[in-house]
């Protein structure tokens, strides 16, 4: 998701700086995350060759923007 096509209302700036003038991480990456810590902390899946960077980072992103929908409500 490009900062341009962006919905700042459902996907806002996590840490805003606005005095320096620059935007930090979104809402959405601060979310994916927070999920993939978790994924990464279960014992399974860093036993399993067969699940890769991909898969998680997938997995990480999907949750996020479940949240965020979540939020959305």
């Amino acid at each position: 998701m490009s900062k341009q096509n962006r919905d700042y209302e459902k996907n806002p700036d996590a840490f805003p700086d606005d005095a320096a003038g620059t935007p930090g991480m979104t809402l959405r990456d601060y979310f994916a995350e927070g999920a993939m810590q978790a994924i990464l902390g279960y014992e399974g899946v860093r036993t399993r060759p067969e699940i890769n960077a991909d898969d998680v980072t997938k997995a990480a992103y999907e949750i996020a923007d479940a949240m965020l929908e979540e939020r959305a409500k």
